[in-house]
């Protein structure tokens, strides 16, 4: 996992957490609140609920946007546990928390990179509920 988490409160707007994707090169935002995580935002959350939408991205507050039915996993659970929750609910992002409070994200890559056998048989299995009718 990725200990070092950037986050974005959601008050922020939308060009708030834009100007953050530039400056840190990420794939997804964490959403708090009060130091809680209660969602996650994405470049396609920005696209589709922001762009395309014709929303002012300056006025525009993240909390909008986020998807909020997020789900985590607690730090002290296993990979295999994390990897389960990421399949059955088709995430690629997934928060890691502890006593409330996010502690490092989980993506895809990060598993690929250091179980590619892991990888391997979750991305065969990903692809093949991906593509159910």
């Amino acid at each position: 996992m990725v200990k070092d988490v950037i986050t974005i409160d959601r008050n922020k707007t939308v060009i708030d957490a834009c100007n953050i994707y530039k400056e840190y090169r990420i794939g997804c935002l964490v959403v708090t609140d009060k130091g809680s995580c209660i969602g996650i935002v994405t470049e396609r959350d920005l696209i589709e609920r922001t762009i395309c939408l014709h929303r002012d991205p300056e006025k525009t507050e993240v909390g909008e946007i986020m998807s909020s039915d997020i789900k985590t996993v607690h730090a002290l659970e296993t990979l295999e546990k994390a990897i389960k929750i990421m399949r059955e609910n088709n995430i690629k992002k997934l928060p890691v928390v502890q006593n409330n409070e996010i502690v490092g994200i989980i993506t895809v890559t990060d598993i690929s990179q250091a179980r590619p056998d892991l990888s391997k048989r979750f991305m065969e299995t990903w692809v093949k509920s991906s593509w159910k009718d």
